[in-house]
């Protein structure tokens, strides 16, 4: 009889610990699976930016919409986005004020080419660890980061710029992602305007 009753408290208490850890499964890929984690654009597309898919990465170019500095690569980060067509690229505007409507006029202003994300919770910047714009964060597969830091040195410090660029950080990054390296400057001090 106690045998018999201690089996059957067995067999719930297995069964109480296998519905909480599907419960904390659920909940983990919920609230912090990195792949499940879904934008809509500016245009209504729905993008998963930490999932590079079948592309080599997701690059996160974090953007504040009012920065100089970010403004000022404006034009770099199409350069780059046209010639690595085998990355995902995303520009995430990290001013928790920006309306979609603004956000549009500004992505046309700057001729924007990349995905424009709204990231007015600051999730992408939390998860992705951004302090300033622009910063860019380059994820691999299963989120794992492969770079993170400047798109180059033209910026020598706060207020301070080269007349060019003489380090393309993001570059050698992309080259070597691209070839399956192991990238060789893994972060560099990213200089701009501070995530609030």
């Amino acid at each position: 009889m106690t045998s018999l009753r201690h089996y059957w408290q067995q067999v719930v208490m297995r069964f109480f610990c296998a519905i909480l850890c599907l419960a904390a499964g659920l909940c983990l890929a919920g609230a912090g699976g990195s792949s499940g984690l879904i934008f809509n654009d500016l245009e209504g597309v729905e993008r998963h930016p930490l999932d590079p898919a079948d592309k080599a990465a997701s690059i996160l170019i974090f953007f504040w919409h009012d920065c100089p500095i970010s403004n000022g690569y404006a034009p770099e980060i199409n350069r780059i986005c046209a010639s690595h067509t085998n990355f995902a690229f995303y520009i995430v505007q990290v001013d928790p004020d920006l309306t979609p409507t603004a956000a549009k006029k500004h992505a046309g202003e700057y001729d924007l080419h990349a995905p424009v994300l709204l990231d007015p919770q600051h999730r992408l910047v939390r998860l992705a660890k951004a302090t300033v714009t622009p910063e860019v964060v380059a994820l691999g597969k299963g989120g794992k980061v492969l770079y993170r830091g400047r798109i180059d040195d033209l910026c020598a410090a706060p207020g301070k710029k080269r007349a060019t660029a003489t380090q393309h950080d993001l570059l050698d990054a992309l080259h070597e992602i691209a070839a399956g390296h192991t990238v060789t400057r893994k972060k560099t001090q990213a200089i701009g305007c501070l995530i609030q």
